[in-house]
């Protein structure tokens, strides 16, 4: 994640949210060390906090995060999706519901299928839908699990994804706030 989210402009506009499946009760310090790593603005999400440009999120861990229409982040522990507690399908499938075919979806390696059906629902209202490259993939489950449901608008080795978010601007992605924000 840090080869794709440093390609990316330093003044990237959009806000870009990622789940990693983490284990439960421990602090996270992704946020921190992307931070650091990166050099721009990165924070762990936080419950009714809105969603703001150029920033990237993490969810953290024991808790599933949503984004609501309103734009803004919801927190729960509903039941675990393929055994994860945050999901990438909760996350996907309530962005997909907020932004429509404003959202960007990217999925990339990982062990279970947990993000195939969120990618599938952001397809189907008209976002992008973006998939690393399986052979590339340090566990190929994931993006092979996206690929047996939906052909995605890309497909390619996680630099060739950097270059299409990197592309992606506020014209493209039209829904980046709303004024309550």
């Amino acid at each position: 994640m840090l080869a794709l989210f440093g390609r990316l402009p330093v003044d990237y506009a959009l806000p870009i949210i990622t789940v990693l499946h983490l284990p439960d009760g421990r602090h996270s310090q992704l946020a921190e060390v992307f931070e650091r790593r990166l050099g721009r603005p990165v924070r762990e999400a936080c419950d009714k906090a809105c969603v703001e440009p150029g920033l990237i999120y993490f969810a953290g861990p024991s808790y599933h995060l949503s984004v609501e229409r309103d734009l803004t982040f919801s927190l729960s522990q509903e039941e675990r999706v393929h055994y994860s507690r945050p999901s990438i399908d909760v996350l996907f499938e309530s962005a997909a519901d907020a932004w429509g075919s404003a959202l960007a979806g990217v999925l990339l390696t990982g062990a279970n299928e947990d993000g195939a059906q969120g990618l599938a629902c952001i397809a189907q209202l008209g976002g992008l839908t973006l998939v690393q490259d399986p052979a590339e993939a340090r566990v190929s489950v994931m993006p092979e699990a996206a690929l047996k449901l939906i052909r995605p608008d890309y497909l390619l080795p996680i630099m060739g994804l950097a270059d299409v978010l990197a592309e992606l601007g506020p014209g493209t992605c039209k829904a980046l706030s709303k004024p309550n924000c």
